[in-house]
C-alpha cells in the first residue's frame, strides 16, 4: 500500500520559487502530502519537475510528484516515485499475477523495470493490462511527453482526480484527500480506461474549458488481446437452467451434478488467499507475530477466508480475528425503553439526548460478535495448534463521534449516511486496537494487532447471489433477470466501495486485499452456470451463495455454512446511532 500525490499547474516566474506564490495552494499540498504519507509510513518522497509552457512566453508549468511507501515487498521499503531518464513512476499496488518475481523482489521496481523501451502511452497502457492485482498509478513518460494515469478495472485501489476549474485552475491526483479542500472537487478516476495528457497540453491548465478536450482515453483492451486476461472485468455466463433442475435438498450431501464446481471454487479461493499471504515480510524477531489479519465478522465469507488463510501461513504464527462492535445510543434505548404505548420510531421526538440518558450497562455483544465468537471456536477445534487472536474492537460511543471528522474526510468523496456508516466501521476495524482473551471467559488483555495485510470477504455476495435483490430479481423475471443482475453486479463493482473502503484501512499503515475479487476467482464465477452458484427457490441460509455454502461445508466450516447474510453496519451496530435517516440521504 502506497499513497501518491501528483499536481500540475501554470505558473509565472522561477521555479525555485513558485511553492510560496501561493499560500492557499501549498496549504492544499502540505495537506495531500501528510494524508498520503500515512498510508505509506516506511518511506516518503518529493520529486518535481519544471518546464517551458510554451515556447512564445515566460510561463512554466510545474509538476510535483509525491509517494509514501508501505513495505509489504521485498526486504526493505522502495523509495518512490521512481525515477529514470525522465520517467517517473508513483505506484499503488500488488502484482499477483503477470509479472514474474521473486520473493525479495519489489513489485514496483520490477513493473518500473519491464517499462523501459516502451515509447507510447498505448504500450504502457498494454504493460498494465498484463498484470493482475489491486492497483493505481501515475506515469510520467518522457519519450512520449505524456502523463499516464489509471486504477486496475474492478478499482481496488483508490486514486481521485480533481479537473481544473476556474478557481483551482490545476490538476491533481491524490489517493485520498485532507478533509480540507475547499473549493477543489474531487471524484473518482473511472476504470474504464487508462487516461492519459500530452505535457504540453498542460499549457492550458488556465482554461478549464479546454481540458476534457486534451484528456484522452485509451481503451483498457491491448493491442493484442491475447496478450493478457487482465483488462475488463468478465462477462457472466448467459445461459438459463432447464426447467427440470433439481432442487438442493440440505448442505450435508453435494449431489453429483454440483462436485466439480464446489472443488473448483475451493481451488480457485485457495489459489486467491495463498498469493495474499505469502511473502509478507517480518517486522518482528518474534515469528509468531501476526502479519495477516481478518475483517471477522464470523459470516461465512470472512470465515472462509480465515481458514484458507491457515492453511498457507506457518502454524507458530499467530492471525488476527478483527471483529467490531459500537456503543450505540439508539440501540441502548430500545433496548432499555422499549416501546411504550406503541409510538413509531419515526414520531418518538421526547428521547432524551445520549448525554442525557440514565446510566446503562454498555454491552458490546453486538450480532457479529456473537457470530465471531461462535466461528473463533469452530475454527479452534478445525485448525489445532493455531493462535486465532479474536480482538474485541469495542467503540464507545464517544470515541466514535470523536473521529466522525476523520472519517468523514477520509471517504471523501463519498458522502452518504450509508457510507459513513460502514466507513467508521471499517476505519475502527482495521486499526485493530482492541482487547484478547487467552480463552473463553478469561480476562480481557490490551492488543494492538501489528498485522498491516488484512483480508476482506468483500465480493462474494456480488458474485453468488448473496444480496435480497437477486432473489427479488427471480421472482419477476425468473433465471434470465437474475443473470442480467449478476452481470449488473459485475459491472458495478469498480464504482462501488472499493475505493473509499481503501482510503479507510490505509490510513492506519494497513492494506486491504480481497481473495474473492481476484481475476482468476471473478472469472471463474462468471463463467459458471448461474444454477451451480445460487437457487433462489430455496429458502434463505440455503439458496443465497449456494456454492460458498457447500464449500464450507466440505471444509468442515458446518455452523459457518449455514450463516445468513447480514450487512456490517447492522452486525456492528455503526449505523444509525442517533436517529432514523436513510442510508442515501447525503451528509450535512
Amino acid at each position: 500500500m502506497c499513497g501518491i500525490f501528483i499536481c500540475a499547474r501554470r505558473l509565472q516566474g522561477d521555479p525555485q520559487t513558485f511553492d510560496t506564490t501561493d499560500s492557499s495552494f501549498e496549504k492544499l499540498c502540505i495537506g495531500l502530502r501528510h494524508a498520503n504519507a500515512a498510508r505509506g509510513p516506511d518511506a516518503q518522497r518529493s520529486h518535481k519537475v519544471s518546464f517551458k509552457a510554451q515556447a512564445s512566453d515566460a510561463s512554466m508549468i510545474h509538476l510535483e510528484f509525491f509517494a509514501s511507501e508501505l513495505c509489504l515487498r521485498g526486504s526493505r521499503p522502495v523509495v518512490q516515485p521512481h525515477i529514470r531518464n525522465g520517467d517517473i513512476l508513483c505506484w499503488n499496488g500488488e502484482i499477483f499475477e503477470g509479472l514474474d518475481m521473486a520473493p525479495a523482489e519489489n513489485d514496483g521496481v520490477k513493473l518500473f523495470e519491464s517499462s523501459r523501451g516502451l515509447k507510447s502511452p498505448a504500450q504502457i497502457r498494454d504493460l498494465f493490462s498484463s498484470v493482475e492485482g489491486p492497483y493505481a498509478f501515475v506515469f510520467h513518460h518522457e519519450e512520449s511527453g505524456s502523463l499516464i494515469f489509471g486504477r486496475d478495472p474492478l478499482g481496488r485501489r483508490s486514486l481521485l482526480i480533481h479537473k481544473p476549474s476556474p478557481s483551482h485552475p490545476y490538476l491533481i491526483l491524490t489517493s485520498v484527500t485532507s478533509g480540507a479542500d475547499a473549493g477543489c472537487s474531487f471524484e473518482e478516476l473511472s476504470t474504464d480506461h487508462i487516461f492519459y495528457l500530452n505535457l504540453k497540453d498542460l499549457a492550458q491548465l488556465d482554461d478549464p474549458m479546454t481540458f476534457e478536450d486534451h484528456l484522452k482515453a485509451l481503451t483498457r483492451w491491448p493491442s493484442q488481446p491475447t496478450v493478457s486476461s487482465y483488462a475488463e472485468p468478465p462477462k457472466v455466463n448467459p445461459s438459463i437452467p432447464p426447467d427440470t433442475w433439481p432442487r438442493l435438498v440440505s448442505l450435508d450431501e453435494i449431489p453429483d451434478y454440483l462436485l466439480a464446481s464446489v472443488d473448483a471454487l475451493i481451488s480457485h479461493l485457495d489459489r486467491s488467499v495463498m498469493l495474499r499471504v505469502h511473502n509478507i515480510p517480518h517486522r518482528s524477531s518474534a515469528p509468531t507475530q501476526s502479519r495477516v489479519a481478518v475483517l471477522f465478522s464470523g459470516g461465512i465469507d470472512s470465515t472462509v477466508i480465515a481458514y484458507l488463510a491457515h492453511k498457507h501461513i506457518p502454524l507458530e504464527e499467530s492471525i488476527d480475528l478483527l471483529n467490531v462492535a459500537f456503543e450505540n445510543p439508539r440501540k441502548i434505548r430500545m433496548e432499555t425503553e422499549g416501546n411504550l404505548g406503541g409510538v413509531s420510531r419515526r414520531h418518538k421526538k421526547k428521547d432524551k439526548k445520549p448525554s442525557e440518558r440514565d446510566p446503562v450497562r454498555v454491552s458490546y455483544m453486538v450480532p457479529d460478535r456473537k457470530t465471531g465468537l461462535q466461528e473463533v471456536e469452530e475454527l479452534r477445534q478445525l485448525c489445532p495448534g493455531r493462535t486465532w487472536n479474536f480482538v474485541e474492537v469495542n467503540v464507545p460511543y464517544h470515541e466514535s463521534q470523536g473521529a466522525r471528522s476523520i472519517v468523514e474526510a477520509l471517504m471523501l468523496p463519498s458522502r452518504t449516511v450509508m457510507d459513513f456508516s460502514l466507513a467508521l466501521a471499517l476505519y475502527f476495524a482495521s486499526r485493530g486496537v482492541g482487547h484478547v482473551r487467552a480463552y473463553p471467559g478469561a480476562e480481557s488483555v490490551a492488543y494492538t494487532s501489528p498485522a498491516r495485510v488484512l483480508l476482506n470477504g468483500l465480493g462474494s455476495d456480488e458474485l453468488l447471489g448473496g444480496y435480497g435483490r437477486h432473489r427479488s430479481a427471480f421472482n419477476s423475471g425468473g433465471w434470465q433477470a437474475v443473470i442480467s443482475e449478476l452481470q449488473l453486479e459485475i459491472q458495478r463493482i469498480p464504482v462501488r466501495n472499493l475505493g473509499r473502503d481503501d482510503r479507510i484501512c490505509s490510513s492506519h499503515g494497513k492494506e486491504t486485499r480481497h481473495p474473492f475479487l481476484s481475476f482468476g476467482v471473478v472469472s471463474f464465477f462468471a463463467n459458471l452456470p448461474v444454477q451451480h452458484k445460487m437457487d433462489p427457490r430455496l429458502e434463505v441460509g440455503l439458496g443465497d451463495k449456494m456454492l460458498l455454502r457447500l464449500a464450507a461445508r466440505k471444509m468442515g466450516l458446518i455452523e459457518a455454512s449455514e450463516r445468513k447474510k447480514r450487512a456490517m453496519q447492522f452486525g456492528s451496530h455503526s449505523a444509525r446511532m442517533e436517529g432514523d435517516a436513510k442510508g442515501d440521504v447525503t451528509l450535512d
